[in-house]
C-alpha cells in the first residue's frame, strides 16, 4: 500500500511540475513580442550605460593577421538624436542584411520542391519498408534524425509513420511514435548532411562573433564532424531507450487501430529512380567543380574550405541538391506537369515562412541595437572576467551553459529565436576565454535539442499529441512528456559525455572549425 501511495505522490509532484512549466510558458509573450521588448530594453539600457560612462578594455583579435591589439569599448546611447535617426533609417537594412534570413529562404526553395512533389515522403516510406524487423527501431530513429535536412517535414511525415510502422510489426504504435519523435526533435542537432538549421544558426553565431572580432566567419559546416558522430550516438541510444524502457512500460497494444502502410507505388518508384539518377549527376558536376586543384569553386589559393566559392555558396548548393532530384521525381512520378507546378511548390514553401519573416524582422533590430550600443561586447568582457575570477571556466562552465540552454528551451521553442538572444552575449564572452563560436554553438545545440521533446511549448508538441490520441484517446501533455523524459535525460547525458570527450581530444568540429580560437 505504501508503495502505491509513494508512487501516487510522485505522480502528483510530477504533474504539478508539468503544470508549472505549462502555465509559465503560456504566460510568456510571443517570440516576436519578446524581441520587441528586448529591443526597447537595449535602447533604454544603452542610455543608462552611456550616462554611467561604462567602458571595457580587451585584446581584440584581427582574423586576417592573427594579431591582437588592446581595444577600449565605450557604451553608446541609442537615445540620442544620432541613435534615434539610426533606428529609423537603418531598420530596412537591418532586416535585409540579417544573415539567417537569406540562407533559410534560399534553402527552402529547394526543400519546398522536394516536399511538394512527394519526394521526401516517398523516400521515407521506401526506407522504412525495406528495413528488417530487428533494425526497424534504429531505422525509424535514424530516419527521424535525417529528416531534419528537410526542415520540419519529419514532424508531419515520419512521426505518424513511425507509429504505423511499429503497429504493422505487432508492436505498440506509441513506442514507434516516441522513437520517431525522439529522432526528429531530440536529435535535431545530429545529422550526416548539412541542413537548413546549420546556416541559420551559423549566421547568428557569425554576427555575434563579429562583435568581438570583426571579419570572423562561421560556415554552415562548422559543426559537421560533431553532428556526424552524434547521429550514430543518438541512433544507438534512442534504440536502447525505446526497446528497454519505453516499449516495456507501454506494454502490449490493446487498441482497435490496424496498420496499413501504403506501399511505394510504381509511379513513386519510377520517380525515386530518376531522383537518384539526377542526384548522382548533380554530385558528379559538383565534384568536377570542386575536386581539381584549379576547380572553379575553389579559392584563388586553391583552398576548398577557406575563402572558397564552395563555402560561400553552400546554401544554394544545398537548395540544388533538393531542387534537382525533386524536379526529376515530380516529372517521373507525374506530380510535375509544367514549370508552373515547380514555381507553385516554391511559392507554397515561401508562404509557410511568413511567421519566420516577422520574427526575423524584430530579431534583426535587436541584434543591430546590441551591436550599435556595444552592450554585447561589454557584457561579454565583464562576464568573462567574472567567470575567470570565480574559477568556473573550461568544461564545468560549458556544461552549465548546455543546461541553461536546455532549461530556456522549455519556455521558448524556436531554436533561432533563443540563439539570437543568447549568441550576442555568450559567443563573445566565450571568445574572450579562448573558445571558438563554433564550439559555443555546439554547446547551445545540445541543450536546445535534448529538451525539445519535453517542452509543451515546442511548436509541434500539440500535433504529436493529436497523432498519439489516434491510438490512445487519453493521451495528454503529461502522457507524452513522461514517455519522452527518458530520451531527454539520456540524450543530454550522452551528448555531454561526447562533448567532453571531444574537448579533451581537441578534435576539429567541422572543416576548418576548431574548439579554440
Amino acid at each position: 500500500m505504501s508503495a502505491k501511495i509513494q508512487s501516487s505522490n510522485k505522480k502528483g509532484l510530477f504533474t504539478k511540475f508539468l503544470d508549472v512549466i505549462e502555465v509559465v510558458g503560456n504566460k510568456l509573450p510571443h517570440p516576436v513580442t519578446l524581441f520587441a521588448i528586448f529591443s526597447l530594453a537595449v535602447v533604454i539600457i544603452s542610455a543608462m550605460a552611456a550616462a554611467a560612462g561604462t567602458t571595457v578594455d580587451f585584446d581584440r583579435v584581427d582574423m586576417a593577421t592573427g594579431e591582437t591589439e588592446l581595444t577600449t569599448v565605450v557604451a553608446i546611447s541609442l537615445l540620442t538624436a544620432e541613435g534615434i535617426r539610426r533606428i529609423f533609417s537603418e531598420a530596412v537594412t537591418n532586416f535585409t542584411g540579417f544573415a539567417p534570413l537569406g540562407t533559410v529562404l534560399v534553402a527552402m526553395l529547394g526543400v519546398g520542391v522536394a516536399e511538394g512533389t512527394g519526394l521526401v515522403q516517398a523516400a521515407l516510406r521506401k526506407l522504412v519498408l525495406a528495413t528488417p524487423k530487428k533494425l526497424i527501431t534504429a531505422v525509424v530513429i535514424f530516419a527521424g534524425i535525417m529528416s531534419n535536412v528537410a526542415s520540419d517535414a519529419g514532424y508531419v511525415v515520419l512521426v505518424p509513420l513511425g507509429a504505423l510502422i511499429f503497429l504493422s510489426f505487432g508492436r505498440h504504435p506509441l513506442a514507434g511514435l516516441a522513437a520517431a519523435f525522439a529522432g526528429v526533435s531530440g536529435g535535431f542537432s545530429a545529422n550526416l548532411i548539412v541542413g537548413t538549421i546549420d546556416p541559420l544558426l551559423g549566421g547568428i553565431s557569425q554576427q555575434a562573433a563579429q562583435m568581438y572580432s570583426p571579419g570572423y566567419t562561421v560556415d554552415p559546416t562548422a559543426n559537421w564532424y560533431f553532428m556526424i558522430v552524434s547521429t550514430f550516438v543518438i541512433t544507438i541510444i534512442g534504440t536502447i531507450i525505446t526497446e528497454k524502457i519505453v516499449e516495456p512500460r507501454l506494454g502490449a497494444y490493446t487498441g482497435g487501430e490496424k496498420a496499413s502502410i501504403e506501399k511505394v507505388s510504381d509511379h513513386e518508384t519510377k520517380g525515386l529512380k530518376w531522383a537518384g539518377i539526377s542526384l548522382l549527376g548533380l554530385l558528379l558536376v559538383m565534384l568536377a567543380l570542386t575536386l581539381p586543384a584549379n576547380a572553379v569553386l575553389r579559392s584563388d589559393s586553391g583552398s576548398l574550405m577557406s575563402g572558397s566559392a564552395f563555402m560561400a555558396g553552400l546554401v544554394p548548393i544545398i537548395a540544388l541538391f533538393f531542387l534537382v532530384p525533386g524536379i526529376a521525381y515530380g516529372m517521373a512520378a507525374g506530380t510535375v506537369k509544367s514549370d508552373k507546378d515547380i514555381a507553385g511548390f516554391m511559392g507554397k514553401a515561401m508562404s509557410t515562412m511568413g511567421g519566420y519573416l516577422v520574427l526575423a524582422f524584430v530579431a534583426s533590430q535587436f541584434v543591430a541595437y546590441f551591436n550599435w550600443s556595444n552592450l554585447g561586447t561589454i557584457l561579454a568582457v565583464k562576464g568573462a572576467d567574472v567567470l575567470q575570477a570565480t574559477g568556473m571556466t573550461g568544461i564545468p562552465m560549458l556544461i552549465g551553459f548546455i543546461l541553461v540552454s536546455g532549461f530556456i528551451n522549455l519556455f521558448i521553442g524556436s531554436a533561432s529565436a533563443k540563439w539570437a538572444i543568447m549568441a550576442p552575449i555568450f559567443v563573445p564572452m566565450l571568445m574572450r576565454l579562448g573558445y571558438s563560436p563554433e564550439f559555443t554553438q555546439i554547446a547551445y545545440r545540445i541543450g536546445d535539442s535534448t529538451t525539445n521533446i519535453i517542452s509543451p511549448l515546442m511548436s509541434y508538441f500539440a500535433v504529436i499529441i493529436a497523432f498519439a490520441q489516434k491510438y490512445d484517446k487519453k493521451t495528454g501533455i503529461g502522457t507524452l512528456i513522461s514517455t519522452m523524459i527518458p530520451y531527454s535525460l539520456v540524450f543530454l547525458a550522452a551528448w555531454i559525455i561526447l562533448f567532453v570527450a571531444w574537448f579533451a581530444l581537441g578534435l576539429p568540429l567541422g572543416p576548418g572549425a576548431y574548439i579554440r580560437l
